[in-house]
């Protein structure tokens, strides 16, 4: 799996991003599926590379660009992702592998790094898979916190994998909270 940087001086690549984003059904993540104007005028607010943030084409090595990746909060001590893949690259662990990459680039290349974090919907259960098989831990559970477009809210649920557990290969897991009754 590769992070490749997305460079938006290119008129090519941005035109790829706009075509990938709105394209593509994205049905869990907030927002779904934008128009291209929206893309357009995300890309020149800056929502995709600014100092703090980036975004990289995941590229696998037998399938080619399979989505893009946003990282997000890059010089806070606990950054954030938005991953997305491509409908037809959906259901074969790729997620998983991209998450994987996206850990090993926070931790490897921002020092200030303490946590990586991410949320997706309670519903999105090869996300919550993918988060698992990579060393992220639940910590949050948002009741109807995650709307989308319809109006409707669902769920989401929050992971994030510690600096320490990436380099040592463990799981530190979540305290019980003793003022919660049984």
């Amino acid at each position: 799996m590769r992070l490749r940087p997305i460079d938006l001086a290119d008129p090519v690549e941005r035109a790829a991003l706009v075509d990938f984003m709105s394209s593509e059904p994205f049905p869990l993540h907030a927002g779904g599926t934008p128009t291209r104007d929206e893309v357009t005028a995300r890309i020149e607010r800056c929502e995709y590379s600014t100092h703090d943030q980036a975004t990289y084409w995941v590229e696998d090595h037998a399938s080619g660009r399979i989505g893009i990746a946003r990282l997000q909060d890059l010089s806070d001590d606990t950054p954030m992702f938005d991953l997305r893949l491509g409908q037809r690259h959906r259901g074969r662990r790729l997620g998983t592998a991209a998450l994987r990459a996206l850990t090993d680039l926070v931790f490897s290349t921002c020092p200030q790094a303490h946590r990586f974090e991410g949320v997706t919907r309670a519903d999105n259960l090869p996300m919550r898979r993918a988060f698992l098989r990579v060393g992220f831990v639940q910590e949050a559970h948002y009741r109807q916190g995650w709307p989308q477009q319809d109006d409707t809210m669902h769920d989401a649920v929050g992971y994030a994998v510690l600096r320490q557990d990436w380099e040592t290969g463990t799981t530190t897991p979540v305290p019980r909270d003793e003022g919660q009754v049984p």
